[in-house]
């Protein structure tokens, strides 16, 4: 019996560069948060460029767990695994209410390491949640992840900081316009495996079109050190205060919310739907992939979305492609030199490519929706209702700004609370009252409403529309 595709190998070739293309995807935020919290803290340089190869060298060590799995630990699906943004608020929370900013990062690391253990242990009750999930949900969830990512895109594809004076520029979003050009017509007019490493073409082609514009920083390859090693605890023992704890446990909340909701959509994409079983093992990689990353001065993990939209749309399902993009990251994180040669890729030139890949897992969600009888108006309210609450963060992005930080932290994960809303309008709508309401044949909620009459009463229910 031929190997599910999923397990697939594929020629030492076409796994490298496809592997690369993962690392290319999702570069960006894995070093983000490390940038943020480090130049919070007042990190010099060497220190800062440090902290980053850190996050690299431990988002490759929670891949390896991810895909390739030990025991009953890991999804062995092609996910990517890296350092979650979630925690990026309640990280500079921390560093902005510590006085000595050099008991910041220790402060930080033991709260992951708690987070990480006990989010271990949880593993096994919290992917019980997936009866919870049915097509209405996980389309719901799946369409948000790729709403939610494509405000990111749009920013990479106006510059690198706001703070520019080239933000938004002409040339930043020409490159980017120009960059989904080339994936598109590499995807429309090539066959094969040049079909495939689309997106990979395009951010060296893209790159190459922007040096003489001037945004390509070849700095960061001429700075870097050939040879580093993230050395243990580096940055001093960890340190465990409650409040910290505390707030890094919520975020794992999130992340593990999250990366359930990822977990059904790769699971949907690679046709290998994932089970209770296969769940339990990916939260078990993600949290214990976050306890082990503090140790080499790393933050917590969590699946990245972004790459799924790589899978839906290079067809790639093989998670060894993934292994080996996660063997990047380890060189990367050993090799600071290395690193910087993905750090050259201008960012508006990965904005371009990330329409493609952030607009396929919205697409992945419509396909998944398909299959969810939205000729049933309670599945439509469903849809409608959690899509809107999921995307207020992104549409309002201050409409939270009076709750309290920690609440905030969920909040404002869009994915998370139309997650969230979707479980508990399809419990409410199709499970509470006895028998599934699925099943019946009821009113579209645009369509008028039903004529009610006396007869109708008695009978303790309501007239089909149109009839006497």
């Amino acid at each position: 019996m031929a190997d599910h595709p999923v397990d697939e190998k594929l020629p030492p070739l076409k796994m490298a560069t496809t592997g690369l293309q993962h690392v290319a995807a999702m570069y960006a935020g894995v070093v983000a948060p490390p940038l943020i919290v480090g130049a919070a803290i007042g990190l010099s340089a060497t220190e800062l460029t440090f902290l980053t190869g850190a996050c690299l060298f431990t988002a490759g060590l929670a891949t390896f767990l991810q895909t390739l799995g030990i025991w009953k630990i890991g999804a062995r699906l092609p996910f990517v695994n890296g350092v979650t943004f979630a925690g990026v608020a309640p990280m500079t929370a921390v560093v902005a209410s510590t006085d000595d900013k050099s008991d910041a990062l220790p402060i930080i690391f033991g709260a992951v390491i708690v987070a990480g253990l006990l989010g271990f242990f949880a593993a096994p009750f919290f992917s019980k949640a997936i009866r919870f999930f049915p097509p209405v949900v996980t389309g719901t969830v799946i369409t948000l992840i790729g709403i939610s990512l494509l405000p990111v895109a749009f920013g990479w594809a106006q510059g690198p900081s706001p703070e520019a004076d080239d933000f938004g520029s002409a040339t930043n979003l020409g490159l980017a316009a120009i960059t989904l050009v080339i994936v598109l017509l590499l995807r429309r007019f090539t066959t094969g495996f040049v079909k495939q490493i689309a997106v990979l073409l395009g951010l060296v082609v893209g790159t190459l079109i922007a040096i003489p514009f001037g945004v390509t920083d070849f700095g960061p390859v001429a700075d870097a050190d050939v040879v580093g090693f993230p050395t243990p605890f580096h940055f001093g023992a960890p340190q465990f205060q409650i409040a910290a704890i505390v707030s890094m446990c919520v975020v794992m909340v999130v992340s593990m919310t999250e990366s359930t909701a990822d977990m059904l959509a790769l699971g949907e994409i690679v046709d290998r739907p994932a089970d209770e079983k296969t769940i339990a093992a990916g939260l078990r990689a993600d949290t214990l992939g976050s306890a082990i990353s503090p140790v080499f001065n790393g933050f917590m993990c969590s699946a990245f979305a972004q790459n799924i939209g790589l899978v839906a749309m290079t067809k790639i399902r093989s998670r060894y492609v993934v292994a080996v993009g996660g063997g990047f990251l380890v060189l990367m994180g050993l090799c600071p030199m290395a690193a910087s040669l993905i750090a050259v890729v201008p960012r508006p030139v990965l904005g371009g490519a990330g329409v493609v890949l952030f607009g396929s897992v919205a697409a992945s969600g419509i396909q998944t929706l398909v299959r969810a009888s939205l000729d049933k108006d309670n599945n439509v309210l469903i849809v409608a209702v959690s899509l809107a609450v999921g995307i207020i963060p992104i549409a309002a992005p201050e409409f939270y700004h009076s709750f309290p930080e920690n609440a905030k932290i969920i909040l404002d994960s869009g994915i998370s609370t139309g997650c969230v809303a979707a479980v508990v309008l399809n419990l409410l709508f199709n499970h509470i009252g006895g028998r599934s309401r699925e099943a019946e044949d009821v009113t579209h909620p645009m369509e008028a409403g039903e004529e009610i009459t006396e007869a109708s009463r008695e009978r303790g229910h309501a007239v089909t529309p149109g009839t006497t």
